[in-house]
C-alpha cells in the first residue's frame, strides 16, 4: 500500500468518526460531551485531505479530484452548526471526499 492510499484510508476513517460524532450531535445524544471532539477532529481531517492531495500529486494521481471535497471542508464553518445547510454540507463534503478517493487511488 502506497502512501498515498494511506493517507486517503486514514482520512477516510476520521472522516467517518467526524461524521459520525456530528450525527450523534444532531441527533440529540452527548451533547456537551460530544461538541470539542467533534470539533477537534475537523482540523486533522481538513489537513488528511490537503496531505493526501500532496501525496496524490508527487505520486502522479489525480489530486485535482479532492479539491473539491477540501473546499467543501473549508466551508463547513459557515452554515450555523445544528442546521440543515451544516449537515447537508457534511453530506456533501462526505460524498466529494469518497468520489475524490475513488478518483486519487
Amino acid at each position: 500500500m502506497s502512501a498515498a492510499t494511506l493517507a486517503l484510508c486514514v482520512t477516510g476513517a476520521l472522516l467517518a468518526l467526524l461524521m459520525g460524532l456530528g450525527l450523534s450531535l444532531q441527533l440529540g445524544y452527548g451533547r456537551g460531551r460530544a461538541r470539542w471532539p467533534h470539533h477537534a477532529l475537523y482540523f486533522p481531517v481538513c489537513a488528511g485531505v490537503l496531505g493526501s492531495g500532496v501525496l496524490a500529486a508527487l505520486t502522479g494521481r489525480r489530486w485535482w479530484a479532492l479539491v473539491p471535497a477540501l473546499g467543501l471542508l473549508l466551508a463547513m464553518p459557515r452554515p450555523r452548526p445544528g442546521s440543515p445547510a451544516h449537515w447537508r454540507l457534511a453530506l456533501a463534503c462526505a460524498a466529494a471526499f469518497l468520489a475524490g478517493a475513488w478518483a486519487a487511488a
